[in-house]
């Protein structure tokens, strides 16, 4: 199966999968790792209409239904995909986050500095976040990271065809147990994912970036997603 591989926030598509990437192939898929306009092309004015288009463009590219991958704020990527596209996506797989709903902006809790939100640096993922991230993968992570356009970060969510809260999603619960993240849904922390008619919790002991940290564990995860999508 196609598995198209979305990141967070900094993550240049380039790269931050390559973990993940051979242990999809050794398990019979064609990972496909996204590059987005703004994360790791080059370009500054990037807009979040054109990393949607991206991925729509290989949504209709995949051989058959492909597994959208989608991880931290670009879970709400993801989803605007499943929106695009809603009969043409095997299923979701959100990684350590919750789509917004129609209107939200796409990530404002960060400062943006000269047109673009720069990586703040550890201190705002204190505790569980990273804490599973060692010194030569904060180093390397530092490094690649992209600071994101703030035409993608400021821009709103549009969601319009109803049909995607049929499309099957698992949720990947890394910083939190399932059981909590169903708590935070319960009160209300995420209505888009309280209208998700065909949803699943799965749980992963990582931090933030499992793609650095458990990418074998992920990708296995993935694997048993596809397996039933």
């Amino acid at each position: 199966m196609d598995v198209l591989l979305i990141g967070g926030l900094w993550l240049n598509g380039a790269t931050a999968w390559d973990a993940v990437v051979p242990a999809l192939v050794e398990r019979g898929h064609r990972p496909v790792p996204l590059t987005l306009p703004g994360q790791g092309d080059g370009r500054a004015d990037a807009t979040l209409a054109e990393q949607l288009a991206t991925v729509v463009a290989a949504v209709d590219a995949a051989a058959g239904k492909p597994l959208v991958v989608g991880h931290s704020a670009a879970c709400s990527l993801a989803w605007m995909a499943a929106d695009a596209r809603p009969g043409e996506v095997a299923g979701l797989v959100l990684v350590d986050g919750f789509p917004h709903q129609d209107g939200h902006p796409y990530a404002d809790l960060f400062p943006v500095v000269d047109g673009a939100v720069p990586f703040p640096g550890w201190e705002p993922f204190a505790g569980s976040t990273a804490a599973d991230l060692d010194a030569g993968l904060r180093a390397r992570f530092e490094a690649e990271a992209v600071p994101v356009p703030a035409g993608v970060a400021l821009a709103p969510v549009r969601l319009s065809d109803e049909r995607r809260l049929g499309v099957p999603v698992t949720m990947l619960c890394a910083e939190a147990s399932p059981e909590q993240v169903q708590g935070w849904i319960a009160q209300g922390a995420a209505p888009e994912v309280s209208r998700m008619e065909r949803i699943e919790y799965v749980g992963l002991e990582s931090g933030h970036w499992p793609m650095f940290t458990r990418p074998a564990e992920l990708a296995a995860l993935i694997d048993a997603v596809a397996a039933r999508s």
